[in-house]
């Protein structure tokens, strides 16, 4: 069985960044982030529609990269837990697939970048001045789903905390 280790948080949290480099330095795949693509060849305001195709797209891709490897573990550029998150925020409400999947899919350790990173300008992301809000929320939806997750920080070590804490993952395995 092949572990997935989710890099997850909040907008300019260094997650994509963190996910190629953990990738490299593993020697392994990684997932991208399906609804990053998807956002940007929106032309009108997101839809539920849209988030229920972002949940397939990024279950999808996984399943891709999943299919692909004979590495031991593969890191995944967020999780379908986002299409929750944003859901919530901006739509009020979950497709019901999504909340379906939620306990069926699910990911061997998560790191949860924190929001130390100064915040990076981009045409997809929305919400600088809301930071510690989804962050709070990251929290609360990992600790509702008895997830495995190790809160990830600092601006000059981001890397190498991660590295220690799936190294500890790892050696107890």
């Amino acid at each position: 069985m092949i572990k997935k280790i989710a890099i997850v948080g909040p907008e300019s949290t260094g997650k994509s960044t963190l996910t190629k480099l953990l990738a490299k330095h593993y020697n392994t795949l990684w997932v991208a982030e399906f609804a990053r693509y998807y956002c940007a060849a929106l032309t009108e305001p997101c839809t539920m529609q849209d988030e229920i195709n972002m949940f397939h797209g990024q279950v999808a891709l996984e399943e891709s990269v999943l299919a692909m490897t004979d590495k031991e573990f593969i890191f995944c550029d967020t999780t379908f837990l986002t299409v929750k998150i944003w859901s919530d925020e901006m739509l009020g409400e979950t497709p019901q697939i999504v909340l379906d999947a939620l306990n069926k899919r699910t990911y061997d350790l998560y790191l949860l970048l924190d929001i130390d990173l100064p915040w990076q300008e981009d045409p997809l992301r929305d919400f600088p001045h809301m930071r510690e809000h989804f962050m709070s929320i990251w929290h609360k939806e990992l600790q509702d789903l008895d997830a495995n997750y190790v809160l990830i920080g600092g601006i000059e070590n981001r890397f190498q905390n991660a590295v220690t804490a799936i190294d500890a993952y790892l050696a107890a395995f």
